[in-house]
């Protein structure tokens, strides 16, 4: 147990009440002559926000002073919501007064208290410390005056603009998109001070607008040059010692199945019945971590990304190109070294046999989904020619779809039916179509496969119980079931047994149910809403959603971290390396890992979701005054949120209903009129307006056109 491991367990127990540095050295055993470090040791822990240094330079918990250590979440209007690090912690409302210079995402200590009223915002903060600042960096679009500027940031929970003094400005000009680096924080009275060190372009400017969006989250766009000379060095041919030491397949029937545009092919499978009627599954995974070591400079900056980000005209990757799109990727014809995952799989959908090995396979085709999906729905004649010798094997591949999405069904995994959005642009980067993406019978497919062999490494890990990174997603918040229950009502539906908690099959049945009905997208998204969100974590706390006791992430390493650092567990376990020493390494650095990758993960959906809705407001510019049918898909106290059929979404402010004065009902998501009792729901069919774009904001603004 490390020292600071050992300070925390003395301070938590029962009673302890602040300790001077001398009472915890008696306690620890430390020297006179080991003071100096064991000063330094504390001193980083009041700066992580682990400890407090009260005013007598006493040492004591942060929970112990009543104080909570977290993350705060800023507001276009100027509060906050501090987000805990404690999971049995609610939110707490911070007022602008109250922030004390704090900004949105900074990690802060503060301490919370209740404000009298009988209120959702009943508890409210103040920011006791700025522990890490998030925003050294901000992004927006400058304003300039004659021997002063401004720069409005582009994310809007960052309520301040920045003060930029004339020797700061660096020649910027009004409406130009920048990268403003802060030299002075907010206080009560004064703006954050800042000097322009980018400037990215006119905000009008094509490409400027994404730009903006990577600069904004700190994207990390190039590689450094030292990443690229490793890459570089890496060879693009496998050799002949690497495949001397595997199982050779590569006269096994590997493909791949991907996107038309994809580049990254990092999973092929083979399938083939057996004799007593069994499917034989292979998933054969890029074995990434054969060329990226760990510790070395490209591990490092692969684990600093986390993640590759899918922007909606470009790709962020984890990994260089000579990896991703080179020696890694399954290109068909070319050998390449794997992991393969074999599953015998019975008729009822279960794996009744597995084996993982270190194998070299050459894919024997790359298949694209919608060709796939043509052939299997459509039997395409052309596409039947072009896929011939495969055939069986896509014939093969739906059946064991079927049986296992049927395993999955039985056992209540919730699969929603949501659409994807596919934005089309133009050479330049303007959005000339934007519509809902299709789920085919090819894409579903390899879902059913990759989540097989995702439960199938997770469990043979847990039964042997070593350190690991799972894909977890915990059970739903009770009190949010019950609100959700509440709100289905509505529509004439009901959760059955629900109570001390609530078993997935309830939910399934309740997709089930709604399935082609007008209702089913929107309950849809507000069950989506009240469930948890997925994450990484050390412990195996299961997966609610897919109704799975064991789950992990293994089959996309060239695009996530979590299943880089899986393969490696894999091969040391393969190769009997999992001593003592090296378990105990795996159960120090995994916690911190799944933390830092989860939190990668959640930047990179932000980053998407900002330039998807980007590209959504850019095209509905030239729409004023153009009317749609859509669906309500939010209500709040200040408006309605309404859906058009190609996924658009846009705002119709309550103060532009003018036949009555409309209040909100939270529990029941609806607005409804004091005098006419009109009611506005969630899933209710509307025709609106199109009146107002807003590019900065990127929002959009409807009026309901009356029927």
């Amino acid at each position: 147990m490390d020292i600071k491991t050992r300070i925390l367990e003395i301070l938590k127990e029962r009673n302890t009440p602040p300790l001077f540095p001398d009472q915890l050295m008696e306690i620890l055993d430390i020297t006179r002559e080991e003071r100096g470090v064991f000063l330094d040791i504390l001193n980083d822990m009041v700066e992580d926000g682990q400890l407090v240094m009260t005013r007598k330079k006493k040492y004591a918990l942060p929970q112990t002073l009543g104080l909570l250590v977290g993350r705060l979440q800023g507001n276009a209007r100027g509060f906050a919501f501090f987000i805990p690090d404690a999971e049995d912690e609610e939110d707490v409302f911070i007022p602008a007064e109250n922030l004390n210079g704090a900004m949105h995402n900074d990690r802060v200590m503060i301490r919370a208290f209740r404000n009298g009223r009988s209120s959702a915002r009943s508890r409210e903060g103040e920011v006791y410390k700025v522990l890490v600042r998030a925003n050294k960096t901000v992004v927006g679009t400058f304003e300039r005056d004659r021997n002063f500027g401004f720069v409005i940031p582009d994310d809007a929970r960052i309520s301040n603009d920045i003060f930029i003094s004339k020797d700061n400005m660096q020649n910027a000009e009004t409406d130009y998109k920048v990268v403003v680096e802060i030299l002075r924080w907010p206080d009560l009275r004064r703006n954050p001070e800042g000097r322009i060190i980018e400037i990215l372009g006119h905000k009008d400017e094509a490409g400027t607008d994404v730009l903006s969006i990577i600069r904004q989250y700190n994207l990390p766009e190039e590689f450094p040059e030292e990443i690229i000379k490793v890459a570089n060095k890496i060879p693009q041919k496998v050799s002949q010692e690497d495949i001397a030491k595997r199982r050779d397949l590569r006269s096994l029937k590997t493909f791949t199945m991907d996107g038309a545009d994809a580049k990254d092919l990092d999973d092929a499978i083979s399938i083939e019945k057996v004799k007593n009627g069994n499917f034989k599954l292979g998933v054969h995974i890029a074995d990434v971590s054969h060329y990226i070591f760990a510790g070395s400079p490209l591990d490092k900056e692969s684990l600093a990304r986390g993640t590759s980000v899918y922007l909606v005209d470009r790709v962020v990757p984890m990994l260089p190109k000579e990896l991703s799109n080179g020696i890694c990727s399954l290109n068909p014809g070319e050998d390449r070294l794997t992991i393969s995952v074999f599953m015998e799989i019975n008729r009822q959908g279960k794996v009744v046999n597995h084996e993982i090995a270190e194998t070299v396979i050459r894919s024997h085709k790359r298949m694209i989904y919608e060709d796939v999906t043509r052939i299997l729905v459509e039997r395409d004649p052309e596409l039947m020619a072009e896929y011939e010798g495969f055939i069986e094997e896509l014939e093969n591949a739906r059946e064991l779809c079927q049986i296992l999405s049927g395993r999955r069904a039985k056992r209540g995994s919730i699969d929603f039916n949501l659409a994807e959005t596919q934005i089309i642009l133009d050479d330049n980067g303007k959005p000339v179509d934007i519509r809902p993406l299709e789920r085919g019978i090819s894409n579903r497919m390899i879902e059913e496969f990759m989540v097989v062999c995702n439960e199938t490494i997770a469990e043979h890990i847990h039964w042997q119980e070593t350190p690991f990174i799972y894909r977890v997603h915990e059970d739903p918040d009770i009190e949010k079931m019950l609100d959700f229950n509440e709100f289905i009502h509505n529509f004439g539906y009901h959760l059955k047994g629900i109570g001390e908690g609530i078993h997935p099959k309830v939910l399934h049945n309740l997709l089930k149910d709604i399935k082609d009905k007008p209702e089913e997208g929107i309950i849809s998204a507000v069950m989506l809403r009240s469930l948890q969100k997925a994450k990484y974590s050390h412990q195996n706390l299961g997966h609610f959603g897919l109704a799975s006791k064991n789950y992990c992430h293994f089959t996309a390493p060239i695009r996530r971290y979590p299943d880089l650092m899986i393969h490696r567990i894999i091969k040391e376990s393969i190769h009997g390396k999992l001593n003592k020493k090296r378990l105990k390494q795996l159960e120090d650095m995994l916690p911190g890992m799944a933390m830092h990758c989860s939190n990668r993960e959640r930047v990179a959906e932000e980053a998407e979701r900002d330039t998807d809705d980007l590209k959504k407001a850019e095209f509905m510019l030239d729409k004023i005054g153009e009317e749609f049918d859509g669906i309500i898909s939010g209500v709040t106290s200040f408006g309605l949120y309404v859906q058009l059929p190609n996924t658009v979404e846009g705002l119709v402010r309550i103060s532009s209903i003018e036949d009555d004065y409309y209040n909100y009902n939270e529990k029941h998501y609806c607005l409804i009129g004091e005098r006419t009792r009109r009611i506005f729901r969630l899933g209710d069919s509307v025709k609106v307006r199109v009146v107002k774009v807003d590019m900065v904001m990127r929002n959009i603004d409807f009026l309901l056109v009356e029927p």
